[in-house]
């Protein structure tokens, strides 16, 4: 049966007690530490920790030991998942363990090239800000105009688009060093997240907009509070299901990006004592709007004109009442709605009109 968590509010930094259970379940009891799977939640969570500070007990850290001995000959075999790896180590390096494998490792990867074989810019942004922690200041020329002209390009964020909204939120964690340093973000940059939070707000999808939050905060923007509070309500909610998690998807990615946000906003993150063993973690359910809202746009073609002051009566008509209760709290929480709202008409038209 599902349990719902309780959180409370009046202390800053999670207790030992809760961070060591929430080390074992994921370091222990959800996958083998051979399955990517188990690299990838291991590396989320404990960047988290680093970049927010926590203080980590030795009982929270000792799950990890087993990896950490191991580390080079995984970082050898197992090097297609290089920056997980690497991750993961400087984080416990940072966050206790003792050890210098992190800067042997970093030079490692740097002569063996595994940043060159990199497609995307955004790897290239992760890959650099790795081996800089160790001292490796790669060359990589334009890597940054090129990721400050991705996040100026404004409209791309008013549409429904998780993979360049996680893109947008990463690659402000990537320019700011998590928070340690002011990304010098434009105006348009910055109105590329606050559309990115309109679209997540109005899909009620917390895991994206709880990102967006943290990416505004690091780059000295405005967080909306109503979106703040939602996320909070959101974090509250969580269920946990004791031993429930058979290696198929949960939401603890969204579990971990709600409490990083809620760190960062002067709450506690993970300020509750998950159950032994695999716990599955699930979010609460929103009544999101965003496809209901597209597709009235798309069959009433609102978008040959007209401006949201217009469209609003007619679109609002065709929701139930969840939906135009989060379609006005979508328009209340942000100065910006007007103008994100030209750009989701998706005006114009491919051939003939």
């Amino acid at each position: 049966m599902a349990q719902v968590l309780a959180f409370p509010t009046d202390r800053i930094r999670p207790q030992g007690g809760n961070l060591a259970v929430l080390s074992d379940t994921f370091a222990r009891q959800r996958h083998s530490r051979e399955n990517v799977f188990w690299l990838k939640e291991n590396a989320e969570l404990l960047n988290i920790l680093e970049c927010t500070g926590a203080e980590m007990p030795v009982a929270a850290l000792a799950p990890f030991e087993a990896f950490y001995e191991t580390a080079e000959r995984r970082l050898s075999f197992f090097r297609q998942y290089y920056r997980f790896i690497l991750s993961i180590c400087l984080d416990l390096e940072d966050l206790g363990f003792a050890g210098g494998k992190g800067e042997e490792m970093a030079a490692w990867v740097e002569g063996s090239d595994l940043v060159d074989a990199e497609l995307s810019d955004l790897q290239r942004a992760e890959a650099r800000r790795l081996l800089a922690r160790r001292g490796i200041m790669l060359d990589l020329p334009g890597l940054d105009q090129r990721l400050h002209d991705f996040i100026e390009t404004s409209q791309t964020f008013a549409l429904p688009n998780k993979k360049a909204g996680y893109e947008l939120t990463h690659i402000v964690f990537y320019l700011s060093e998590y928070g340690r340093r002011d990304p010098r973000l434009s105006q348009a940059a910055l109105r590329s997240l606050e559309y990115a939070g309109v679209v997540s707000f109005l899909d009620q999808d917390a895991d994206l907009l709880a990102e967006v939050c943290i990416a505004l905060r690091y780059a000295g923007g405005e967080v909306p509070m109503i979106w703040e509070d939602w996320l909070a309500a959101q974090t509250d909610g969580f269920a946990v299901i004791p031993q429930g998690f058979t290696g198929g998807g949960d939401d603890y990615h969204c579990y971990f990006v709600c409490n990083w946000l809620r760190g960062l906003s002067g709450g506690k993150a993970f300020d509750c004592r998950l159950p032994q063993g695999a716990t599955h973690l699930k979010a609460p359910e929103g009544a999101g709007v965003l496809r209901s809202l597209s597709m009235a746009l798309y069959e009433a073609d609102v978008a040959r004109g007209g401006d949201w002051a217009l469209a609003r009566d007619r679109l609002a008509s065709g929701l139930d009442p969840a939906q135009r209760n989060v379609l006005a709290q979508a328009e209340n929480s942000c100065a910006c709605f007007g103008q994100f709202f030209e750009g989701f008409l998706r005006s114009g038209h491919a051939g003939r009109a």
